[in-house]
């Protein structure tokens, strides 16, 4: 496989789908948005579903442009989401477009899996965080429809379109691991847990680790966009939160990190696992990096409250975009209102002003009156969830950092940032912005023998992509830590 100078990598997000072209120029890593698609779920008659089949001809489409600027072969990775999944037939046929995360079928299926199994060996097993919506209850969720039954292979949504190019299934290491049914310190699949569950061990594909190549992209696939070169898919750590957490530019080994766009992914690199009953009753997750690393990690509100207020806005009728919100957000009092972010209301699709607004009403906290307001409360409420499961990390992992390195769509929001760094009474590093997408090729470049060791990796992208840095603010931080002891009694009760 020739290796090429140019490259591709497919960044699927909750929100958008992007293409990134991507290239050493000198000693720097220069990377160019091609392609952005909106992504988002779409409502059918059985629940929330992914258009994968619209994102994978808008990136097919965005990949044949590049193979007629390529100047000899052209490589891919793909990362995205984890969680979700395509079933395929015998024929490799698409059972239906893949479901959403926030579908509500997989409620009560952790409850049921406690039941069947116990919750405290099933995290032993995985040491993955229990939530609703990992791939082991959409599974247990999926046990009895038709689909299910008539299913050969479960491809992991970037390995699904990873099949869409190129016709091999794969089961990407770092993606696999988000399933709850991998186990952490092998790699390997937890295959005593599926019988007991109710669920088939035969739909696994072959395991593939970044850097490894999936394969060319088929000649008919290729023919269909008129692409001009050839074109490899090579396996990247297709979970974009590895991706992105491979992409800070730190330069010490003691840092934290926050992966910030729809969620927030708070956490640490380790070299192993932290998994005891402590990180269990903590819900905090061990999952599988570049390198054997461990991305100790919890998962919580990130902008996606924020998006909702949004989407209701303008369904109102009264459109408002958050950026100019966040400016006005910044001059109301800090932790004048504050709500659960992990809250179960606000993990769905709804009308997310009116259900913030209802929160603080059931609670006795000030109720915000106007947009901005609003917005206020729900950053400061972020910024405190924040702070609080990095010093839980912290304490769990035995651990201690220096700096936090904050990345992805969040580092627009300095309103955000300066409150993390203050909370936490850390330096924050924010950027790059597009950290899943560099981190994809960053493994493409190393597999290409274009850089090298994790600590080149990120010296790379140090070089390459601008950072701001935030200090503490010692009297927002006093504020932040009167205001963190309030939220946990809100939470409490």
């Amino acid at each position: 496989m020739t290796a090429p100078h140019l490259f591709a990598a497919m960044d699927l997000g909750a929100s958008s789908a992007r293409l990134f072209a991507g290239h050493l120029q000198g000693d720097c890593l220069l990377a160019t948005e091609v392609v952005r698609l909106p992504n988002g779920p779409v409502r059918l008659p059985d629940g929330l579903h992914w258009d994968v089949l619209r994102i994978h001809q808008g990136m097919l489409q965005g990949l044949a442009g590049m193979s007629r600027q390529a100047d000899g072969p052209l490589w891919t990775g793909i990362d995205g989401w984890g969680v979700d999944y395509g079933l395929l037939d015998a024929a490799g046929h698409l059972l239906g477009p893949p479901f959403h995360y926030r579908d509500h079928r997989t409620a009560g299926r952790p409850e049921e899996a406690d039941r069947l199994v116990g919750a405290e060996r099933i995290y032993d097993a995985t040491g993955i965080q229990e939530m609703e919506i990992n791939t082991i209850f959409q599974l247990m969720a999926d046990r009895g429809t038709a689909a299910y039954r008539a299913a050969s292979q479960l491809l992991l949504v970037p390995d699904l379109l990873a099949y869409f190019l190129t016709g091999e299934r794969r089961f990407e290491r770092t993606n696999a691991s988000t399933t709850q049914l991998v186990d952490v310190r092998t790699s390997e699949l937890v295959e005593w847990v599926l019988p007991l569950l109710g669920l088939r061990g035969d739909l696994f594909a072959p395991a593939v680790q970044p850097g490894e190549l999936v394969g060319p992209v088929l000649a008919e696939v290729a023919a269909s966009v008129e692409m001009a070169s050839a074109v490899s898919v090579v396996a990247v750590a297709s979970h974009d939160t590895a991706s992105a957490v491979l992409a800070a530019p730190a330069r010490v080994d003691d840092f934290a990190y926050v992966v910030s766009g729809t969620w927030s992914l708070v956490g640490l690199e380790l070299e192993r696992p932290v998994i005891d009953e402590a990180s269990r009753q903590a819900n905090f997750s061990n999952e599988l990096g570049v390198d054997g690393t461990v991305r100790f990690l919890r998962n919580v509100m990130g902008h996606w409250m924020l998006q909702e207020c949004e989407r209701t806005w303008a369904l109102s009728g009264q459109p408002h975009s958050i950026g100019p919100l966040l400016e006005e957000a910044s001059r109301q009092p800090a932790f004048r209102s504050l709500v659960d972010t992990g809250g179960p209301d606000f993990a769905r699709p709804g009308n997310m002003p009116a259900l913030v607004r209802a929160a603080c009403a059931r609670s006795g906290e000030p109720v915000p009156g106007s947009d901005a307001e609003l917005v206020r409360c729900i950053v400061d409420s972020m910024a405190l969830a924040i702070a609080g499961t990095l010093e839980e990390a912290l304490g769990l992992a035995r651990h201690s950092v220096s700096v936090v390195h904050v990345v992805g769509g969040g580092v627009a929001n300095e309103l955000l940032l300066g409150l993390i760094a203050a909370a936490t009474g850390l330096e924050v590093v924010a950027g790059p912005v597009e950290a899943s997408a560099i981190g994809n090729l960053l493994v493409q470049l190393r597999a290409a023998g274009q850089v090298g060791d994790r600590r080149d990796m990120r010296a790379l992208v140090s070089r390459s992509f601008p950072t701001k840095r935030y200090q503490p603010d010692p009297a927002l931080g006093r504020a932040a830590r009167a205001a963190r002891g309030r939220l946990s009694e809100l939470v409490a009760r």
